[in-house]
């Protein structure tokens, strides 16, 4: 299981949470009063990590919903392609290449260590 069931009241921002299928980070959270015939709201607003668009969505407090497992790893740079690099996962030694971000310009070299999320399996590098 990639990911675990939490109320909405437990959540925080720059925590994860599932919003669709995409996980997605937590930007702001703001909770309404609850109405006479009615309980507490909460309206989340968050950013896909691995697509980076913007997202939202209101459910009562008490509402269970998808929080994912997300993992921060690190990992060597193997070789530089065109557009995507090859790494070396550091603490199992698995080998997978991955796109490069359009912020990383010239910063990946071989023999470099950076730092990759993996989550709902997907990966995306992070930091060089």
């Amino acid at each position: 299981m990639a990911w675990e069931r939490k109320e909405v009241r437990e959540l925080k921002p720059n925590r994860f949470v599932m919003i669709g299928e995409e996980p997605c980070r937590i930007i702001s959270m703001t909770t309404s009063k609850p109405g006479k015939h009615g309980e507490a709201k909460a309206r989340i607003e968050a950013f896909g990590i691995f697509d980076g668009q913007k997202r939202s969505m209101v459910h009562p407090v008490t509402h269970k919903v998808r929080v994912p497992m997300i993992d921060r790893r690190k990992a060597q740079v193997l070789t530089v392609m065109d557009d995507e690099v090859q790494l070396m996962d550091l603490e199992n030694y698995e080998t997978f290449e991955l796109p490069i971000p359009a912020d990383f310009d010239d910063r990946l070299e071989p023999g470099k260590e950076v730092y990759y999320i993996v989550g709902m399996d997907r990966r995306k590098l992070t930091r060089p």
